[in-house]
């Protein structure tokens, strides 16, 4: 039996198709736009392997798209019938039935199946970053992390992705708030693999929960070539730049980023509807005239406002609702999740809407009524659980500082300034430009309420 590049047996007999093979899970680890190239070869090479059918059921199901869970559906069956007919490892039957648990409604189950790989066999770096990417959309920091640190031992010197391994450590690592460790491991990731844009990427989030936007600055550029190469996730980096530079009160290089980089490929992947709808709150919420910037985001929101795959997704297109005044598609929508929220055994992602999405939702539709009262009271109520939601602390940012606003538009100064000081706790006790507006304006309202209505945005 042939082996790939970190050792596994590997039941494919095409040398073809175990080069492509190789090639594809290199280029997943560096998020390259390449993958779904080197997936369809090894597909065209080796049609009977299950292994290549479950690993683009998994990749399917990532996208967080309704459509797509029938051809994820479609590439299960696939699987099951080469692994009936042909000779798969163990190993390979694991992805197999991880992708099953996941279509049955049960992505902890999926992971449970990832870490069982790897637990065999931790070389498999295939399975350590999809474990870490569904670990990331469960919002799972801590079983992130010790997954992680459970596999360092094994991957050594001569491991082509040890430099990956560092860089999805270091995201774990800043996830946890272990700042310095996640740098270190960030920088380290990057030299080793110089294509690691979610290391590079990881280094950019410590910035940002220190507080240190000009530093985070620095380290980004130059470095361009790190996440040139990258699918979608090119628009995330850039993302990062932009928030940095708003922190710097640098409005010209936040916009043309947002318009020659973030936003210039009108896609429709929820991944760059959150870029780009968080981006313009943040700017709305400190005051800065978007333009027609939410139109573009909004039509796409409403059209995809039905998917219901994923909560993290759900509360962005709503941020474009609201942010484009779509009162009508709105209400269609919060009737969708009211429903969704009442089901019962509909799967673990489903069994979230109703806290913190049903929440956070009510409220993001009150804040765009102007009812900050109301939009404080569910946004606070969804606000502990919001690390179900999953993605990063910089993405579900967004989320907090409209608690934030609204709490102070609302008269709730007191329970505005304490959700600012848990923040800065999280920021390595530092302030951004952010909190310190805010906390200013929390102590002269305490003086003349008529300026808690004068917030950036009004």
């Amino acid at each position: 039996m042939r082996h790939d590049q970190f050792g596994c047996e590997i039941s494919v007999s095409s040398a073809t198709a175990l080069a492509a093979w190789d090639k594809l899970v290199l280029a997943f680890l560096a998020h390259a736009a390449t993958t779904p190239e080197h997936l369809g070869t090894v597909l065209s090479e080796a049609p009977e392997f299950a292994m290549a059918h479950a690993t683009k059921g998994l990749f399917l199901l990532m996208l967080g798209r309704r459509e797509m869970n029938e051809t994820a559906q479609e590439a299960y069956q696939a699987a099951l019938a080469c692994a009936r007919e042909g000779n798969p490892t163990a190993r390979e039957m694991g992805y197999v039935r991880s992708l099953g648990a996941w279509l049955d409604g049960h992505p902890s189950e999926s992971v449970r199946e990832m870490e069982a790989v790897l637990a065999r066999w931790p070389e498999d770096a295939l399975a350590m970053k999809i474990s870490h990417a569904i670990r990331f959309i469960l919002g799972d920091r801590h079983g992130m992390r010790a997954s992680l640190e459970a596999l360092l031992p094994a991957y050594d010197a001569q491991n082509p992705a040890r430099g990956y391994l560092f860089g999805c450590h270091a995201f774990s690592l800043e996830e946890t708030g272990d700042y310095a460790r996640a740098e270190t491991a960030g920088r380290m990731g990057l030299s080793l693999s110089p294509d690691d844009a979610w290391g590079l990427h990881a280094v950019a989030h410590v910035f940002d929960m220190t507080c240190n936007a000009r530093a985070g600055l620095d380290w980004l550029e130059g470095r361009e070539g790190a996440w040139a190469h990258c699918n979608n996730f090119r628009y995330h980096v850039w993302w990062h730049k932009a928030l940095m530079h708003l922190d710097q009160g640098e409005l010209e290089s936040v916009f043309a980023l947002y318009d020659h980089e973030i936003r210039q490929d009108k896609t429709d992947d929820f991944r760059d509807i959150s870029n780009g709808t968080s981006l313009l709150m943040r700017l709305e919420l400190e005051g800065h005239d978007v333009g027609d910037r939410w139109e573009e985001l909004a039509d796409i929101s409403e059209r995809r406002s039905e998917d219901a795959c994923l909560i993290f997704a759900d509360l962005h297109y709503m941020l474009a609702l609201v942010g484009d005044n779509r009162e009508t598609a709105i209400k269609q929508m919060m009737a969708r999740m009211h429903r969704d929220a009442k089901k019962t055994n509909a799967g673990e992602l489903m069994a979230r809407m109703a806290n913190p999405g049903l929440s956070a939702a009510t409220g993001l539709e009150a804040f765009g009524e102007g009812d900050y009262k109301t939009a404080f009271l569910n946004l606070g109520r969804a606000r502990r659980s919001m690390q179900l939601v999953g993605g990063s602390h910089a993405q579900r940012d967004v989320f907090e500082r409209l608690t934030i606003d609204c709490a102070i538009r609302g008269g709730f100064l007191d329970e505005a300034e304490t959700m600012l000081e848990e923040r800065t706790t999280q920021r390595a006790g530092r302030l951004d430009s952010y909190a310190s507006t805010r906390l200013d304006l929390i102590n002269v309202s305490r003086g003349d309420w008529d300026e808690a209505d004068r917030l950036p945005a009004e």
